[in-house]
């Protein structure tokens, strides 16, 4: 959630509240989520449930070593934390997405990741205005 600062700034934070962490939750939407796949990313997009936007991530181990892993969940998190969840606050839109990383998200940079969730939020934001 996005708060103003004493100083004006804005503070980006992933509340709890905004996370999709239940497995059931996840499994559902795998199955009625529509799929846009970019270059590193299956993206999975559905109405939310609730009145406010929600996003996953499932990073697959894709046989790479547990650093590797959680490097790319940082490098996701940090991705959707700035770019993806400020603009689907500000439009409003309660959408629940889900990012799966592909096996060649291993190998790419934190800015094309960033720039891939900077795609699918203005795919979104175009959508719900």
């Amino acid at each position: 959630m996005m708060r103003g600062r004493a100083d004006g700034s804005r503070r980006y934070s992933f509340p709890r509240t905004a996370r999709i962490t239940a497995s059931g939750e996840i499994r559902a939407l795998f199955r009625r989520g529509r799929r846009k796949r970019t270059r590193h990313l299956d993206v999975f997009i559905s109405s939310s449930p609730v009145a406010y936007a929600r996003v996953g991530l499932v990073v697959p181990k894709h046989r790479r070593t547990v650093v590797e892993r959680n490097r790319l969940k940082r490098r996701l998190r940090e991705a959707v934390r700035l770019e993806l969840l400020p603009r689907l606050q500000d439009e409003g839109a309660a959408y629940d997405v889900l990012f799966r990383a592909r096996p060649e998200a291993y190998k790419t940079s934190y800015e094309q990741l960033r720039q891939e969730v900077v795609q699918v939020a203005e795919e979104l934001c175009y959508r719900s205005s």
